[in-house]
């Protein structure tokens, strides 16, 4: 822990990666690019219970961003060098707020890229605008981001509760289970989650029996699942919103109290593929959620993944394709606009539609900066239907983008 503050904490996940064209100021273009290169910084969860489902796997996505940049554009590309860095924030804001100063002064980060754990997020948001440097996140999940808590420097880049919660718990509640018991990780997400899951479950007929933050992290759900089925009145089905390793571990629990069999369904709010791999198929069998992206839903998506595969020997959690996305089109914008300075990328993104392989029909609203796209209701496959290894998803429906998510808040001021 008193290594924390050292610059040598920050990891450089990468070399400096340089185009066939030669160093900073060739084609005439250098001159408009700070130092002389780009820098592009992962700030993530590397060592803990989000380090699988993103970690320095969202490290190598970015990579081939730059890869794939500077093979579609050769001489002609504005950015001749661009570095790629990384930095593990722990799942701690305080560690977080450090690391995204050290990556902006020391390391002459142009932007932070993925910062899952809201806590963190909203706290690398405040950096960003203290130093007018860009953020865009990934990997956290909270409204605020887009809400009062937003900022001219900060975009949201991916998915949200709203998201999550208007998918999943509007088709499960629907669907016939309308009374609800939640347990939700005790900050800034979980919060979140609690919040705008029981306004999507009220608003399709069902009701909230009761709600309970647990502790995050936790390994030990016992005392929430044992709870359940004396509720009165007993809920039809538990909705968990914890992610990541805390959801692995409520999963394994709810199956060993068997609650199913005690008539309480499974709900889950956030789920990644390196949640049902690390589980099993038949864990979460018929279980419904809303997923930002697959990387089986279409030849497009799984040629990419080949892609990400033959580098860290799995496949793409969505984390991983939208970091690969995010890198691309800060690239294309710098691009666009023949300059790395901040403000004047945050004016090619605003407004900015586009198509690639995470996002479809997308556009980076001006309003708050929250990119809207595309996602999908999808179904865990029984491990019977399960062809091939990572094959864990039925698409059961496209929700689109004007749907998926919420209009913009009048709490946000850029």
């Amino acid at each position: 822990m008193k290594a924390l503050g050292r610059a040598a904490a920050v990891v450089v996940a990468g070399a400096t990666l340089a185009g066939c064209a030669g160093g900073p100021g060739s084609g005439g273009s250098g001159e408009k690019i700070s130092d002389g290169k780009v820098v592009l910084a992962v700030l993530n969860d590397q060592s803990a219970i989000y380090a699988d489902l993103s970690g320095k796997s969202s490290v190598e996505a970015v990579k081939m961003a730059v890869a794939d940049y500077q093979a579609k554009y050769g001489d002609k590309a504005v950015v001749k060098d661009v570095e790629v860095l990384s930095a593990d924030h722990q799942n701690k804001p305080e560690v977080a707020n450090s690391k995204a100063q050290e990556l902006y002064d020391r390391q002459r980060a142009d932007i932070i890229l993925d910062v899952p754990s809201s806590a963190a997020a909203l706290a690398v948001a405040g950096v960003a605008k203290a130093k007018k440097k860009l953020f865009m996140d990934i990997g956290a999940a909270t409204t605020e981001l887009e809400g009062a808590q937003c900022n001219k420097y900060t975009f949201h880049y991916g998915y949200n509760t709203y998201m999550l919660a208007h998918g999943t718990g509007d088709t499960v509640t629907k669907d016939g289970s309308k009374n609800w018991y939640i347990v939700y990780p005790d900050y800034a997400f979980g919060q979140d989650m609690q919040k705008n899951f029981t306004a999507a479950v009220e608003g399709a007929g069902g009701k909230v029996i009761q709600s309970d933050p647990a502790p995050f992290p936790n390994d030990n759900f016992s005392t929430f699942l044992l709870k359940a089925p004396g509720l009165d009145p007993k809920p039809e089905v538990l909705g968990t919103m914890q992610a990541g390793g805390d959801l692995v571990n409520l999963v394994k629990q709810y199956n060993e109290y068997k609650l199913r069999d005690k008539g309480i369904g499974l709900a889950v709010g956030l789920m990644f593929i390196t949640d049902i791999h690390s589980l099993g198929p038949d864990a979460l069998a018929g279980t419904k959620f809303t997923d930002a992206w697959y990387w089986n839903a279409n030849p497009e998506n799984r040629a990419w993944a080949d892609k990400f595969q033959a580098k860290v020997n799995k496949r793409p959690s969505f984390p991983n394709a939208a970091n690969y996305s995010a890198a691309t089109q800060y690239l294309e914008a710098v691009q666009r606009g023949g300059t790395d300075n901040a403000d004047a990328v945050i004016k090619q993104l605003e407004g900015f539609k586009f198509e690639d392989v995470f996002a479809r029909n997308a556009t980076i609203r001006a309003e708050d900066h929250l990119l809207l796209h595309d996602v999908s209701l999808a179904q865990v496959k029984p491990a019977s239907e399960v062809k091939e290894p990572w094959d864990y998803e039925k698409i059961l429906s496209t929700i689109p983008a004007g749907q998926a998510f919420q209009p913009a808040s009048p709490a946000c001021k850029l």
